[in-house]
C-alpha cells in the first residue's frame, strides 16, 4: 500500500486518444509524470473523467498496464474496474490487482436498476470484494447511473473487510456525514463533487476524487489544507474560487473540456471518443480565462 492511501485529493484523469481516437499511452505516462510531481495524494485511472464506458476490455486493460507503470510507489493509483456483470468486474479488478494498483473502483452497475434491490448491489458488492487481492472502493454517481445507493447500504458493504471506502459524486453532505457516522471505523468516504468540496470535508469526508482536480490541483490542496487547519475565511474564498470554476468545466463543458483545459496547459488531453465532441476554440478560451480569473496559472510545458 502506498504511503497517502485513500485520503486526501486525487485527480480523476482521463484517457488520451489521438486524431484517430486510438489510445496515446505514451501521452498518458508523460500526464502520469507531471501530475505525480505535485501535491495530489493520487490519480484515479478509468473514472468517468477516464470514459471507462467508451473502451473495450482490452484497451481498459491496457491503460491499466500503463498507468500503473508510470505511477510512482509515492502516488496512490485506483483503477477503474466496474462493469455491468459481477464476473467482468471481479476480472478486471483481479487484473488491476495483480498490476500492483492499489484500489479498484467499482461503479455500480445500472443498465438493469429497475430490478436491483438492496441486496442485489450488496451482494455484487461483496462477491467483487471477496475475489478482489486489493481493496475496493465503491463508485456512487447518480447522475450518470440513475440508481441511487442508500446510506444504510454503504453501512452493510463498510462491514466487509475488503471494501474500503466509496466516491460519493452525488454532492449529498449530508449522506457523507450519515455514512461517516454509521460506516465501520477505518471506511473512508471521498467525495467525487468539487462543488461541495469545502462542505463535504467540513463534515468529516476524508478526500476526494475530482476531474478538477487534474488543472486546479493546487487550489484543490490548498482548499483541503485550509479545512484541516481550521481556516474557515480561506476554505471559504478557495471554495468559491473552486465553485466558479467547475460550474463551467464539468459541470457545463464536461470531459471535452477537462481535456481542452489541459491541452492549454501542456498536457496530452487528446480527443475524446465519440459521441463526445472536441471542445471548440471559443469554449476553451472562456475555459481559459475563466482558469486565469480565478488566479490559477496555466504553467504550459
Amino acid at each position: 500500500m502506498t504511503a497517502n492511501g485513500l485520503q486526501g485529493i486525487l485527480a480523476a484523469i482521463p484517457t488520451p486518444f489521438d486524431d484517430r481516437e486510438e489510445l496515446a499511452l505514451d501521452a498518458l505516462a508523460s500526464d502520469i509524470a507531471r501530475w505525480s510531481e505535485t501535491r495530489l495524494s493520487g490519480l484515479t485511472v478509468l473514472g468517468t473523467t477516464g470514459e471507462l464506458v467508451s473502451l473495450t476490455g482490452d484497451e481498459r486493460r491496457s491503460v491499466l498496464e500503463r498507468a500503473r507503470e508510470a505511477t510512482p510507489p509515492n502516488k496512490t493509483m485506483v483503477a477503474g474496474t466496474g462493469a455491468e456483470s459481477t464476473r467482468e468486474t471481479s476480472a478486471l479488478t483481479r487484473f488491476a490487482g495483480e498490476l500492483g494498483c492499489d484500489y479498484a473502483l467499482v461503479v455500480t452497475p445500472y443498465y438493469h436498476r429497475w430490478m436491483f434491490t438492496e441486496d442485489t448491489i450488496v451482494d455484487h458488492f461483496r462477491r467483487v470484494a471477496e475475489d478482489s487481492p486489493i481493496p475496493v472502493v465503491i463508485y456512487h454517481i447518480p447522475g450518470c447511473t440513475g440508481l441511487e445507493v442508500e446510506v444504510e447500504t454503504v453501512a452493510r458493504l463498510s462491514e466487509h473487510p475488503n471494501i474500503a471506502g466509496i466516491k460519493d459524486s452525488s454532492g449529498d453532505v449530508f449522506a457523507i456525514q450519515e455514512m461517516k457516522r454509521q460506516c465501520q471505523d477505518g471506511f473512508k468516504v471521498l467525495t467525487g463533487a468539487a462543488e461541495t468540496l469545502h462542505a463535504a470535508l467540513t463534515v468529516g469526508a476524508d478526500g476526494a476524487i475530482l476531474a478538477d482536480a487534474c488543472s486546479a490541483h493546487d487550489l484543490c490542496v490548498d482548499l483541503l489544507e485550509a479545512v484541516a487547519d481550521a481556516d474557515r475565511h480561506r476554505a471559504r474564498e478557495l471554495q468559491d474560487r473552486l465553485s466558479g470554476l467547475t460550474r463551467v468545466l464539468v459541470g457545463q463543458h464536461g470531459i471535452p473540456g477537462v481535456k481542452a483545459l489541459l491541452e492549454r496547459q501542456g498536457y496530452h488531453g487528446g480527443a475524446c471518443r465519440q459521441p463526445l465532441a472536441k471542445l471548440s476554440t471559443e469554449a476553451t478560451d472562456e475555459l481559459e480565462r475563466l482558469f486565469t480569473e480565478s488566479n490559477l496559472e496555466l504553467k504550459p510545458s
